[in-house]
């Protein structure tokens, strides 16, 4: 089962920094593609809120990966009371 934490928190560390390029790819492309003027105004801001929201998520994938990588997480709290 550590194994699998570990394999995961690779995935994890991997997984933030490709979500925020596919993002800004997403982002380059429909803002290129709004009609000049109002139109391309309001998607940069609408995706400007979504890159903002959406980069701390990721940020935090990214420390919970490293610390499942590490092995924070072989020794989870027993439910003794």
């Amino acid at each position: 089962m550590n194994n699998l934490k570990k394999t995961l928190g690779l995935f994890w560390m991997l997984l933030g920094p490709a979500s925020i390029i596919f993002l800004f790819m997403q982002a380059l492309e429909k803002i290129g593609l709004a009609a000049p003027g109002v139109d391309q105004t309001n998607t940069a801001l609408q995706w400007g809120i979504i890159l903002f929201i959406f980069i701390p998520i990721s940020a935090g994938l990214v420390i919970f990966g490293y610390y499942a990588f590490k092995g924070e997480y072989d020794q989870l709290p027993s439910d003794e009371v």
